[in-house]
């Protein structure tokens, strides 16, 4: 019996279609096609947001459909009046795997697409869509569909959810649901088989359910251990049953879904286009790795000769710039001024332009009541000049105020304003106020701007403590502990106490700490005597400024000096005269200087992304150009709730050498563009740029929380510029990835381009033979100790002074960005690193396996072929080197072919993310020291007590195959040594006497017997190995 069902699509509403009645509006409907049945909506006329809600129903079989060829297109017209007709305003292809059923429907967003290549579209559909029984009888669940799970309640209440706009009984209902996932645990989600019915079931009751954007794509992939439990479909009610479950990803969908999570190619129309035939000229662009946006920009520079007021005799003015529903204001004057200044530039984005005049108001703020209109000016947008960069700036001119009323009547005061067309390669972008911004108000204006940062400039401040005279401890009946205590802001480091107690010590040590331009902190240098383990006396310290220290570019030496220390409880604070009583003094010997030679680390050297020394005298001349195009981001998740809906508001933040760039924020969008372009010079190709995407949570209250709240991290791409062909340009979508405590999640995807300019191929490849980084770290290295320590401090001194800029770069976009915890403890990173280590090693086994196939003359051919191959080597030796060089080269074209043709990104598998544990998850997002409970630590211990035997057993094996080798001669085993320098004397007889070639090939044909002539037993050589005695047994 056929199963034959209903597809219900639920038209809810539309936002920011494009006019087309040629009055800045449209009178749109919707036209659902599902295999050639044709169903359309109401026409809502007049409106750019039109609201439907209306349900179309369409007869579905699943038996004789094929979901992977069978798709949903939903169309959105303008009906034309009165000449009957339509225009097309945008479609959405949904592919029936898509489909869900109704207890699991969701509301969901749509950017609307292209039919043509040069249609003008824009906009978004919001559209709900399920399949539902015919009947009314709801006795048996329906028959599986073989769909693409989504977010589980639990997963949205993270990110936040959108609300639907049909009734509020109904956003009332969702809130609850949202409350009550928000107490569900993610890591115990599961899926569950829905058995398979043939009876036609009856329709259900209509369901509302709590409305929110596309699902964010949280991922568990199923455990390697299991790989049939692949098969099974995954259940999406937030009512299923939570079985145990040592998976911490989510399946995003079948096998093939997988692709979600690689680098895609992008076909887009880059570079800057100008339609505009009046120009008159072709110009270039610097902008051609992103998409070209128009703008249009108004410049309000001043007034002068306002009316002063009736009452106070002044006024207190500012300016409203107004172009359809888009209203932007300057900020307003409260000296009473008729002359007054603002400069500031106003942006609208010409997509959204619905009005053919622009209109300037000037306005008088008043406390009480309505402000006054002191008057205005109205452009034509049909004449707005076009500014093509480079051109210079446009000159604003003086304007006559005209009467607001629109009689005509020019009234007292003029304006001067520049209004020009453009784009966002414009100087005015940066700094300009954005139409789609415009519910940000107070300090949130300055923290969505686009900003270039500069790192400071970092320095290794070194303090080679020599030794110290005359140190007299307060009990002079001892003699004292003495050790050295230096400290720069907030890094404090300590010498060893002086080995023998004297009143004149010697440590020379050095102390390495880390100093950034321009110097704020001073050195603090106290000399301290150990009186008690828990007691330090204070002998003498001195202060010291940064600028008084020698700045060295070399491994040359500088002058030491001797420095008086200030008696404890003498110094700064007292007066000269009873400083000058003490007419003895501590002194203590230093050798101080900033370290130029050296490259301060803020980064790992495995993605670092500048090696030059902090000496810019040592700089060499760039070898390259790299250029970022940041076009936007597709399918973010939703990040915080506005409204009871969920809402991001994305940034982008790209970090290369020591120039860190911030694009600007796009406000209450899942699918920002930005295509703003940035510029770096090259000095090493073999470094890494880095982008991460965060959402901006403080825009005010309006937005976000408080002002404590943190930028949430979205996701991070790191690409290796030596990966890269040059002058090429690399359009290419990348997906987000993020490790949270609850399992990897893909927060959408990244769509840069990226090109590579190589200004000279020589320096490239002179680098290739040079060190990574600069003569310093390999003449006088740092211990691995010291080097986490200086890059921590490093971090920290970059974090806080780009937190000081406005505005800020905030710390926690510093720490991801620099990866700062990545030299923590992870149990998923060791394990990423083993098996890293048994992929390499794997073609060494799988080499070793094939010559043990061909000893065993597995495959006589190949056998016969290589003892062929061995005698040729043998009798000419001198084709060895060169054969082996040509097999290389052979390998390496046949390589070429499948060369990466993308830039790497973080791979999932690679870094064991996929099949991690709860409990180990738990553990790596632990703070340092640890929160957990007293239990948890323990069992935790215990697991590390284990996994560290298994190193231990594996060290200790290494350890007794070299002692065996050293006992051979050592006489421990004085039969086995006496029997091992025997054969070596006949040995040297019997080399000697026969020619080299000779005992090789007796060698060779002796290894590669046939099988017949093999014993299944070990050799004599191992035997005798094996029998030497280790340091193994004097272990206690």
């Amino acid at each position: 019996m056929r199963n034959t069902s209903k597809l219900v699509v639920h038209v809810v509403d539309a936002q920011c279609l494009m006019p087309r009645d040629g009055q800045g509006s449209a009178s749109p409907f919707v036209e659902v096609d599902f295999l050639n049945q044709l169903s359309k909506t109401r026409t809502v006329p007049k409106s750019l947001n039109p609201v439907w809600n209306q349900k179309l129903f369409f007869d579905y079989d699943q038996s004789v459909l094929s979901f992977h060829n069978q798709h949903i297109e939903v169309s959105v017209y303008h009906e034309r009046r009165p000449v009957p007709g339509r225009s097309f305003l945008g479609r959405v292809k949904i592919p029936l795997c898509n489909i869900v059923y109704k207890d699991d429907q969701v509301y969901q967003r749509f950017t609307l697409e292209k039919k043509w290549l040069l249609s003008s579209i824009k906009g978004e559909i919001g559209l709900k869509f399920y399949i539902s029984s015919s009947e009314q009888d709801q006795t048996s669940p329906p028959p599986p569909l073989r769909t693409k799970p989504y977010t589980s309640p639990t997963q949205v209440s993270a990110a936040g959810t959108e609300e639907d706009s049909t009734a509020d009984s109904e956003t009332e209902d969702s809130r609850e649901s949202f409350a009550s996932a928000e107490q569900e645990d993610l890591t115990d989600l599961a899926s569950e088989c829905v058995k398979e019915v043939k009876e036609p079931v009856q329709k259900l009751q209509r369901q509302e359910v709590f409305a929110r954007p596309a699902p964010m794509h949280s991922i568990r992939l199923r455990s390697r251990e299991n790989p049939h439990e692949a098969k099974k479909p995954l259940s999406r009610g937030a009512n299923q049953p939570h079985p145990q479950n040592t998976n911490h990803l989510q399946s995003y969908g079948d096998s093939t879904d997988l692709d979600d999570f690689k680098v895609k190619d992008m076909n887009l129309d880059l570079g800057e286009r100008w339609p505009n035939t009046n120009v008159g000229e072709r110009f270039t662009g610097t902008y051609d790795l992103v998409e070209q946006m128009f703008y249009l920009y108004v410049r309000v520079v001043r007034a002068k000769e306002l009316p002063p007021g009736s009452i106070t005799g002044g006024c207190d003015p500012y300016v409203e710039v107004k172009l359809g529903n888009y209203k932007g204001r300057t900020k307003h004057f409260d000296r009473k001024t008729t002359l007054p200044e603002w400069n500031q530039v106003f942006a609208f984005t010409k997509e959204r332009i619905q009005s053919s005049v622009l209109e300037v108001y000037v306005k008088d703020k008043e406390t009480l009541g309505r402000d006054d209109i002191l008057g205005k000016v109205v452009f034509d947008l049909n004449e707005i000049p076009t500014r093509v960069p480079p051109n210079s700036p446009l000159a604003p001119q003086w304007y006559r105020l005209e009467d607001w009323r629109g009689e005509g009547k020019v009234v007292r005061g003029e304006i001067m304003v520049a209004v020009w067309m453009g784009t966002q390669a414009d100087e005015a972008f940066p700094e300009a106020w954005h139409a789609d911004s415009a519910s940000v108000h107070g300090e949130g204006v300055f923290n969505i701007r686009s900003k270039v940062y500069v790192s400071p400039k970092l320095w290794y401040l070194r303090v080679n403590v020599i030794e110290a005279q005359d140190m007299i401890p307060s009990d002079r009946n001892r003699l004292p502990d003495v050790f050295v205590k230096a400290n720069v802001g907030m890094q404090t480091l300590k010498t060893n106490i002086c080995r023998m107690k004297t009143t004149n010590p010697l440590w020379n040590e050095d102390l390495v700490f880390v100093v950034a331009e321009p110097f704020e902190e001073q050195l603090v240098i106290s000399v301290e005597d150990r009186v008690h383990t828990s007691k330090d006396e204070v002998i003498g310290k001195i202060s010291l400024p940064m600028n008084v220290f020698e700045k060295r570019l070399d491994h040359r030496p500088v002058q030491s000096r001797w420095f008086n220390l200030d008696k404890h409880g003498t110094g700064v604070l007292e007066p000269d005269t009873r400083r000058k009583e003490h007419k003895f003094s501590s002194r203590i010997h230093l050798r101080i200087c900033l370290e130029g030679g050296y490259h301060v680390m803020d980064e790992s050297t495995m993605y670092i992304s500048d090696t030059r020394p902090t000496a810019r005298q040592l700089w060499k001349q760039p070898v390259g150009m790299l250029e970022i195009g940041i076009l936007g981001a597709k399918g973010l998740v939703p990040m915080k709730l506005k409204d009871g809906r969920g809402s991001t508001n994305a940034y982008c933040v790209a970090k290369y050498g020591q120039k860190w760039v911030r694009t600007r924020t796009i406000i209450d969008t899942l699918s920002p563009r930005w295509n703003e372009q940035y510029t770096w010079e090259v000095y090493d190709p073999c470094t890494v740029v880095t982008l991460g995407v965060f959402d901006n949570s403080h825009l005010g209250s309006a937005h976000s929380g408080t002002v404590d709240s943190k930028d949430a991290r979205i996701g991070k791409v790191r690409i290796r510029l030596s990966t890269l062909e040059a002058h090429k340009i690399y359009t290419h979508s990348f997906p987000l990835l993020v490790l949270q405590p609850h399992g990897l999640k893909k927060t959408g995807d990244l769509q840069i381009s990226v090109r590579f300019t190589t200004l000279s191929l020589a320096n490239i490849i002179y680098n290739y033979g040079h060190p990574l980084l600069p003569k310093m770290h390999y003449l006088f290295p740092f211990t691995v100790n010291q080097v986490d320590g200086l890059r921590y401090q490093a971090m920290n001194i970059v974090a806080t002074r780009l937190g000081r800029a406005e505005p800020p770069l905030r710390k926690e976009v510093v720490e991801y960005m620099l990866d700062v915890d990545s030299h923590l403890w992870s149990m998923r990173r060791s394990k990423a690193n083993f098996f890293r280590i048994m992929s390499l090693l794997s073609g060494y086994f799988l080499v070793g396996k094939w010559l043990e196939d061909v000893c065993n003359w597995r495959y006589p051919v190949t056998s016969v072929l290589v003892n062929v191959l061995f005698f040729i080597l043998v009798m000419y030796p001198e084709l060895i080197l060169p054969t082996m060089f040509l097999y290389m080269f052979f390998i390496g074209l046949w390589n070429f072919r499948s060369r990466p043709r993308h830039p790497p990104n973080m791979d999932m598998k690679l870094s064991w993310a996929e099949a991690v544990g709860p409990d180990e998850l738990d553990e790596e997002f632990d703070t340092f020291p640890t929160s957990r409970s007293q239990e948890m630590v323990r069992l935790r211990y215990d697991r590390l007590r284990s996994v560290a035997g298994r190193i231990q057993t594996v060290v200790g094996d290494i350890a007794a195959q070299g002692e065996r080798v050293q006992s051979l001669l050592s006489w421990r085993d004085p039969r086995a040594t006496s029997l091992f320098i025997l054969f070596c004397l006949a040995a040297s007889v019997v080399l000697y006497a026969m020619p080299f070639k000779a005992i090789a090939l007796a060698s060779g044909l002796y290894y590669l017997r046939h099988p017949k002539f093999r014993s299944k037993l070990p050799s004599l050589p191992s035997n005798f190995f094996k029998r030497l005695p280790s340091r193994t047994d004097s272990l206690l």
